[in-house]
């Protein structure tokens, strides 16, 4: 061979070996390599498969950022999918925000916190301020929404009470406990003992927690609670007795409700303990009685006020036997 053909020989060899990619004998010098010099990747992320750009991956200062420029170790299989040991199912997700710069979240708090837990992960800033926000914005809803709690056992309804470091104003209406009939007046009256809750609701909320119980055996009583225990009672319902049967009489004492859950605010942030707040709210009702039949139950060193309507009753001139008149 002559010297000019093995200098051509040569000098192809060297350009060829110039131009060839590298080979990869084994599988850590690949995983080291990372992605330097690829344009697309393949994902594998817990079984789900995304394809997409190491120019999309590498928008953020982020883990997806660090494993292209070959900073975070990766495993590539057989067929060239990097394989992230991950749950793949908010993975696309992640993707599109990466694109976009913004993406729709889910509205489910479950789900939001899933997003929220694979951005940080990625660590991938822009989608956990994103989500933050969404679940600052879903906490703040979730704070101006009155909310009554129903009771469903006399065990929840104690631990409930006991737990709650708010005053707490309880409606016991239970109308189908009757075993006599109502006199006229009692369906309207407990209507507005209804009524008179929901708005008790709306201008206390926040301050006073309000909850029913549809299912204990007064037809219409109002309980109030400081400190977890019951402070005071307001009895709205009574039988009567007409010419020949027994009838039930709601009552609706709108001031004494309403006073009472005045006198509860006392026990609003710890502000009742100890005897100087007892005797405020002492003497805060012991002026108001007019009108209402007030019994003190000991309980321990402390009372609890119980507040029944009091009627005035009036019998007309006809002869025994005859109906008695009760004027409200």
């Amino acid at each position: 061979m002559s010297a000019e053909a093995s200098v051509g020989s040569h000098a192809a060899d060297s350009t060829q070996s110039a131009v060839s990619p590298p080979v990869f004998h084994n599988t850590d010098e690949l995983r080291n390599r990372g992605l330097i010099g690829s344009k697309y990747v393949k994902l594998n992320v817990g079984g789900s498969l995304h394809y997409t750009t190491v120019q999309t991956l590498s928008k953020e200062d982020s883990l997806l950022r660090s494993i292209c420029n070959g900073g975070t170790e990766v495993s590539i299989d057989s067929e060239g999918w990097v394989v992230l040991d991950r749950c793949g199912r908010h993975f696309g997700l992640v993707l599109n925000f990466l694109r976009d710069g913004s993406v729709p979240l889910p509205e489910e708090h479950r789900e939001l916190d899933e997003v929220l837990k694979e951005a940080q992960y990625y660590r991938v800033q822009g989608l956990v301020q994103h989500c933050l926000s969404a679940m600052q914005k879903q906490k703040d809803v979730f704070e101006t929404v009155c909310r009554i709690p129903m009771i469903t056992s006399a065990k929840e309804e104690q631990k409930m009470i006991a737990s709650c470091r708010k005053p707490v104003v309880k409606l016991q209406n239970n109308r189908g406990n009757n075993k006599y009939s109502y006199t006229s007046n009692s369906d309207d009256n407990l209507l507005k003992n209804i009524e008179l809750f929901d708005k008790l609701v709306l201008r206390f909320n926040g301050r006073v927690l309000f909850v029913k119980d549809v299912l204990g055996d007064e037809i219409c009583c109002w309980s109030f609670y400081g400190e977890g225990r019951k402070i005071a009672e307001v009895c709205c319902t009574s039988i009567v007795y007409a010419t020949e049967k027994k009838q039930t009489k709601v009552e609706f004492p709108e001031a004494r409700i309403f006073e009472e859950t005045l006198n509860i605010l006392i026990y609003e942030n710890g502000r009742g303990f100890g005897p100087g707040g007892l005797h405020l709210l002492d003497s805060r009702g012991s002026g108001s009685s007019l009108g209402a039949e007030e019994e003190g139950a000991t309980g321990g060193d402390r009372r609890v006020r119980r507040i029944h309507v009091r009627r005035h009753i009036m019998h007309d001139e006809r002869g025994h036997g005859q109906q008695t008149v009760y004027k409200d």
